[in-house]
Parts: structure tokens; sequence; C-alpha cells
């Protein structure tokens, strides 16, 4: 494990300075008030940082979305049956679901990955990654080996490199778990200090009623883990995550390794970046957040990832849905620095 962390850090680098450092310059001087444009103005100016140029351009998008069924769904701790998250992964392969019509109108790429899809079956439309049957169930037992949650990672990175070899330059994350709130919600407790009746949220239309046995379940599941599993993210993802949780930090992680920007997407999303900045610290430079998620617990994830979503639509999907629409705020920014000209160029003054 020290290895693998190792390697990382000498393949994830800073963004380039020099580039962000001409292109704030830029940014600042073209036809507008300084800072008018809000954040597409920053968005530009690390998207230079991340593709090492001063006029970056967005070529092709695409949304990795990883699939996963998750064992403490035994303890009645999600509305839908977990057979949902086979159903719905093929929808999103098919681009029926929420994600698959959003990217259908955005012109993304969707990537449906069975990491670990608990059926007795595989279907040709989903990239076979399958790691497991489905995780364990955390309030029972470790969610999986820490050899497997590795895989399950390095299954991320390696799917962001082969979007990269398809031309996609912009990634957003995206999941299909049933029950992933609660494996999601746990490790957020680890990480946060909160406690889990603080932070335990309804999920995919979860009774208000029953929250209080979902959060008891978490806190089951914390407490039968050793303080060595909690302290260390990678052990921290096999001792209560699951496959989709720990793929999409592998995504995190595969997009400072490439240098191509993320965009996260809601509640499970963000925990998983917070798994991945755990791991290496830099990956945040790399990371965009898309939208204020519904989910209970979200903005305290955002919040301790230091970022700031940029959409407020009362949304709470998932799948990567709200991802794949914030990818036009970084087309924009792109366009704002590299179409708009200075008050040079115009021959005005500085306003």
């Amino acid at each position: 494990m020290k290895a693998f962390t190792n390697e990382l850090s000498q393949k994830i680098q800073p963004l380039c300075m020099e580039k962000m450092t001409a292109t704030r310059q830029r940014v600042d001087q073209l036809v507008k008030p300084q800072g008018s444009l809000g954040a597409l103005e920053e968005i530009a100016v690390q998207l230079s940082g991340i593709y090492q140029t001063e006029k970056p351009t967005i070529e092709k998008k695409a949304v990795i979305v990883m699939c996963a069924d998750h064992g403490v769904c035994e303890e009645d701790i999600a509305s839908a049956p977990p057979i949902v998250t086979w159903v719905q992964s093929l929808n999103i392969a098919k681009g029926v679901s929420g994600v698959g019509a959003l990217a259908k109108h955005t012109s993304t790429s969707v990537y449906t990955v069975d990491i670990g899809i608990n059926f007795h079956e595989k279907h040709p439309s989903l990239i076979d990654k399958r790691i497991a049957n489905g995780s364990n169930n955390i309030a029972k037992t470790n969610a999986m080996t820490l050899e497997q949650a590795l895989e399950a990672i390095q299954t991320g990175i390696d799917m962001v490199g082969v979007a990269k070899a398809d031309g996609h330059n912009l990634i957003a994350t995206g999941e299909m778990g049933i029950g992933n709130t609660t494996p999601s919600t746990a490790i957020l407790s680890v990480l946060s200090g909160k406690s889990p009746e603080e932070i335990t949220g309804i999920g995919a239309n979860f009774p208000v009623q029953k929250l209080s046995h979902k959060a008891a379940v978490i806190r089951r599941a914390i407490e039968s883990k050793s303080k060595d599993q909690l302290e260390n993210p990678i052990e921290l993802l096999a001792a209560l995550g699951g496959y989709d949780i720990a793929g999409m930090t592998g995504i995190m992680l595969g997009g400072a390794i490439h240098r191509i920007p993320v965009v996260v997407d809601g509640y499970i999303s963000s925990v998983s970046a917070l798994i991945a900045k755990k791991i290496n610290p830099e990956v945040t430079s790399y990371l965009f957040a898309s939208h204020a998620s519904e989910e209970k617990s979200a903005s305290l994830a955002t919040e301790l990832l230091g970022l700031k979503p940029y959409l407020h639509m009362n949304m709470r999907l998932g799948e990567g849905s709200g991802a794949v629409l914030a990818f036009g705020l970084l087309e924009a920014a792109c366009a704002m620095n590299r179409d708009m000209i200075t008050f040079e160029e115009a021959g005005i003054a500085i306003v």
C-alpha cells in the first residue's frame, strides 16, 4: 500500500503556476470590469494550470459511472431493493436514465462500469470490471479486503486512461449503487468527526421515520472497526466503503495523474473525493464541485474538500447528473478566455 501511495506522489504534480499567472493577467485585462464574470474567471485560471496552457480547450467530455451493490442493504437501510442497481445500470448504459438523457443533451460520452454489481450474469453494454458481487455488510465485517480496495481504486485510474485515449479531456464522476449513502455517511462520519445521528440523510427517499435505524447501522459499522483502519484512507475504504466509492476515488486520482479536470457530482462522489484528498492532497487542485446536492450532509463533504458547488438546483439523483450539467460552465470559462479581447486589443482603457 505504501508503494502504491508513493507511486501516486510521483505521478501527481501541482498545477502549472506560470500558466495560471499568465491566464489571470489576461482574464483581468479582458473587456469587462475585473471580477465581473465571477466563478468563470476562477475556472479559467484553474483549467490553465491543469492543461498547462493559457487558452485551454475542452475537446471531448465523458462521465464514468461506477456501478456496484452494497451488502449493508441486508440491514434495511434503503428504500429500493438491490436489484435496482442492475436494472438502472443497464438503463444508464442505454442512455435512458437521468444521466443518460443529460449526457445526450450535453454531447457527453458515458462509460458505465460494472465494478461490483451483485447479479448472476454480466451484460455486454456494461464495461466488465467486476471485482466481486457487491461489497460485504459493513455492519458485520469489512466492506472488502485491502487488495480489493486497491484494485477498485486502480480501476478508476485505468478508466481515466481509457477515456483519455478516446480523446476526452474533461471527466465527470458518476455512480449507481442502491444503499450507497450508508457507507458514504459512515466514511464522512469518520473523516468529519460528526456523529452518524447528525449527518445521516434520506438518500433515495428513505422514510424519515426510519433514519434513526439507518444511523444506528452506520454507528455499529464504525464501532466494529479498529482505530488503525479508520485512520488510513485506503483501509477506511476497505472497512466502510464500496466498490463504486473506491472506483470514483480512483477517477479523482486518475484525473490528477493524467492532468484532466474532474467534475465531482453529488454526495457520494464528494465522499470519494475526500478519500482521494486524504491519499494525495494535490488531487483537489484538479477537482470542480458541480452542484450543491440536497442530500443532508453534502455541504459538509464539499466544505471539507475546500470546494464551492456552482449549481444550486435541489438535485440529489447521483449517477453523474449534476456533474454533466456543470460541464457547460467549464466550457463557458474556456470560451470567455479564448474569445474575449483585452482592453488593449480593443484600444480602450482598463475599467
